[in-house]
């Protein structure tokens, strides 16, 4: 009887696994920055929205908050429209994503999916904050609708699309030949 269940149940036990140690790594790094200000890479984020910002047209700085608040805020066109936390990184997205895939094992190719998988979801969430920022900035009246529902359904649907691709055309392409 198990034995029908056993592919699945292996698959769900790499993902558990590959994401439980991803998630206890990055917080450990994260550790490392407490009470620090925003951590490295959310502040790389945060330079790479201001870049793009100001070459857009939406003059933009980074102003850093108190160490212990953790957050920096965006200067967008003469007001203070954002901040920037750890969690606008998409780590935690990114995290996501490679336990998926590499639940479905396939070889040198998973690495590479996932590098690529890994720097577009990048690219998709830094115009995903530069889009929340020229909206809170045009549209201040949907600010609650774009953070809370649009551009998350941004990131998470990019994550969705790539995990199609995965499977699709990677993961069960081999299943497929030998059925035929």
């Amino acid at each position: 009887m198990f034995n029908d269940f056993k592919p699945v149940l292996k698959i769900l036990l790499r993902f558990i696994i590959i994401y439980v140690v991803m998630v206890l790594a990055y917080q450990l790094y994260l550790n490392g920055y407490k009470n620090a200000g925003l951590d490295p890479f959310s502040t790389w984020i945060m330079r790479q929205v201001d870049f793009l910002q100001n070459k857009i047209g939406y003059p933009s700085e980074m102003v850093p908050g108190k160490p212990e608040d953790e957050t920096t805020w965006f200067f967008v066109s003469g007001k203070y429209v954002s901040r920037m936390v750890e969690g606008c990184n998409a780590i935690s997205v990114m995290i996501l994503f490679l336990a998926f895939i590499f639940a479905f094992y396939e070889g040198s190719k998973t690495f590479l999916f996932g590098a690529v998988g890994v720097i577009a979801l990048h690219i998709m969430n830094v115009l995903r904050i530069v889009g929340l920022n020229v909206l809170l900035v045009e549209y201040p009246q949907y600010s609650r609708m774009g953070h809370d529902y649009l551009f998350p359904a941004i990131i998470y649907g990019s994550v969705v699309l790539l995990w199609l691709v995965w499977i699709k055309f990677y993961a069960l392409k081999d299943t497929e030949h030998e059925n035929t």
